[in-house]
């Protein structure tokens, strides 16, 4: 029998499944869409149960359409949309709430609060991260003190907190195992990311029980084994990861200064740095790029809130297409002469502005605007977000990075895209030969723990460039376009 592993990729919009064979060749795939809810203006919500029945589904499928049987998985790997914060009973692991999503920003008069009371430096310090209603931390904070019942009962040890991670190995172990990784733990406001631990000065300010946390692993570890009748077989669960670091190591972004920017819901670019844990002069993240051995690697990261959704926003939104892959088209048959920019602050404005209260706008309209310039804007929108990543990340390390960016996610489908991208940069643009890199790296990390794949070096040279986007635009109308981007954003923070 061949030794398979399945990479569970529990995204924002949808859950994926993928089967790899061990030379991580794709074999079969699942893949099921959720519901999103929207309570109030910029509150965002999932529904747990239908998170894990939809992973329960396409992992079946994809085991499934592999042509494989559940003995034949040797090992399973998670990856995650992270900051996503699940509360759950102990005893009966039902959700005490919807989850609360990584986009939603109820908490931004809190975590303004904590910033007046002067606590931002202390979180920055040991978490790499700022005080901003994005992280799981303050998500947490406001369940305790909204859910009836919920803070009495997490004092009495009674409930867990889980990142979309913990909350799925509960639920595939039984409930024999509470864990996370480094990678998500990292993305809490709750665990130092230089001691590796959960960090009790930071529990009592958010004012929360240290009993409700999960044990943290190492990104290839030991996260229990799943219960038999979920799929025929008990199979381990060897590997875990948030997802940009598992797309960061599926781009085999292993050597620092290498970069990779994923292209999904939201768009977030990480610069390994190493064993140093850099400390951002332009409000970016400083987080946990993987941890292996119990040694960990750092990275700057930049996160964008809305990239993909953007193109959502037009196709269910404005009903101005049928199917996002219309938009490049669309862009490339826009009006030269039109200088349309979206702001897409739909939830906020992530790195390096971190403004969770802007909200989005659309600058430079005409009477001659039509879909064709508002495809083109928001696509474009993207590689000026990345843009100014890419600057912040520059100055933070002083030009000690790669001049050449690993892309993957949904939107790098789109060449018309990928080619603005690298004329806004100024930088040549490598897509992989395989595109679902997140699923890749989750699935490389159990191979890994597993003993079904090699070292990190040895992985890393079987890495393959499918296409590379080089640089053409001239100069002056790149700066010009990026200067009427940034033009755009003042007028919005204004």
């Amino acid at each position: 029998m061949p030794d398979l592993i399945l990479a569970i990729d529990q995204g924002t919009t949808s859950s994926r499944a993928i089967v790899f064979d061990t030379t991580l060749k794709p074999l079969g795939t699942g893949q099921q869409e959720f519901r999103q809810f929207f309570p109030k203006s910029g509150w965002v919500e999932h529904d747990p149960e239908e998170i894990w029945s939809s992973v329960l589904a396409v992992s079946k499928a994809a085991v499934k359409k592999a042509k494989a049987r559940a003995r034949e998985v040797k090992a399973i790997g998670i990856t995650n949309q992270r900051e996503t914060v699940v509360i759950w009973n102990r005893r009966t692991g039902k959700p005490i709430h919807k989850a609360i999503v990584w986009q939603d920003r109820r908490t931004a008069e809190f975590c303004a609060a904590l910033k007046m009371d002067g606590h931002e430096r202390q979180f920055t310090e040991k978490t790499g991260l700022l005080l901003d209603p994005y992280f799981s931390g303050t998500k947490i904070r406001w369940l305790l003190d909204h859910v009836k019942g919920a803070r009495e009962k997490a004092e009495r040890g009674e409930l867990a907190f889980g990142t979309i991670d913990s909350f799925l190995i509960w639920r595939l172990t039984g409930g024999k195992v509470h864990a996370t990784d480094a990678t998500n733990a990292s993305r809490t406001l709750l665990y130092n990311i230089h001691t590796g631990e959960w960090d009790d000065a930071l529990l009592r300010i958010l004012g929360i029980p240290a009993s409700l946390l999960p044990e943290v692993k190492d990104c290839a570890a030991d996260f229990g084994v799943t219960d038999e009748r979920l799929f025929g077989a008990a199979i381990p669960i060897c590997g875990v990861a948030g997802d940009q670091q598992a797309a960061t190591v599926g781009q085999a972004c292993f050597e620092p200064g290498m970069m990779k920017s994923t292209y999904g819901t939201g768009c977030f670019a990480l610069l390994n740095t190493g064993a140093k844990a850099v400390q951002s002069q332009n409000r970016l993240l400083t987080t946990v790029a993987y941890q292996l051995d119990g040694k960990r690697t750092y990275a700057l990261e930049g996160a964008i809130f809305i990239a993909g959704a953007a193109v959502q926003w037009l196709r269910d939104g404005l009903k101005l297409v049928k199917a996002a892959g219309e938009t490049g088209a669309l862009a490339k048959a826009a009006d030269p002469n039109q200088l349309v920019y979206l702001v897409p602050a739909f939830v906020g404005l992530g790195a390096p502005y971190w403004k969770p209260d802007a909200r989005g706008a659309i600058f430079g309209l005409t009477r001659g605007t039509t879909e064709k310039e508002l495809a083109q804007a928001a696509l474009e929108a993207v590689c000026y977000q990345t843009r100014d990543l890419l600057e912040a990340m520059q100055r933070d390390v002083g030009g000690r990075m790669k001049t050449i960016l690993r892309v993957d996610g949904g939107m790098t489908a789109s060449d018309w895209t990928m080619q603005r991208l690298a004329d806004i940069l100024d930088a040549p643009v490598d897509r992989p030969s395989v595109l679902e890199t997140t699923a890749l790296g989750a699935a490389y990390l159990a191979g890994l723990r597993a003993g079904l794949l090699p070292k990190p070096a040895q992985f890393a040279k079987s890495w393959r460039r499918g296409t590379r986007f080089s640089p053409k635009m001239k100069r002056e109308l790149r700066e010009a376009k990026y200067d009427g981007w940034k033009d755009a954003v003042r007028k919005l923070l204004a």
